[in-house]
């Protein structure tokens, strides 16, 4: 893991970022800000193993990485849709063949 400007966040090699110490992705803990609008205090309560400097220094890094970091959610929203998409399209040719069947 190599060090960030940002204190308590490193980045693997692949690029990912991450809390140190952690296997929370600092995309993770952005995502929980921009999809349940809460607060640090709240991020907190839902992930106890976090301390406040450490989710403030994740938030921090988004903010300042935003257009890197929202990319990065846009690439897995459209993989996750690519996903469910394939997964809907065999649960209906599933149904189709079994009227086929009849």
């Amino acid at each position: 893991m190599r060090a960030t400007a940002w204190p308590f966040i490193v980045q693997d090699p692949s690029g990912s970022v991450f809390v140190e110490g952690t296997t929370t992705k600092v995309i993770e803990i952005a995502l929980d800000r921009l999809a349940y609008e809460w607060d640090a205090e709240e991020i907190a309560r839902q992930h106890p193993h976090l301390s406040l400097p450490q989710i403030h220094a994740a938030l921090g890094y988004y903010f300042e990485n935003r257009d890197e970091c929202d990319q990065i959610i846009e690439e897995r929203l459209s993989r996750a849709s690519e996903i469910l998409g394939r997964r809907e399209n065999l649960a209906l040719q599933a149904k189709l063949r079994g009227h086929a069947r009849k």
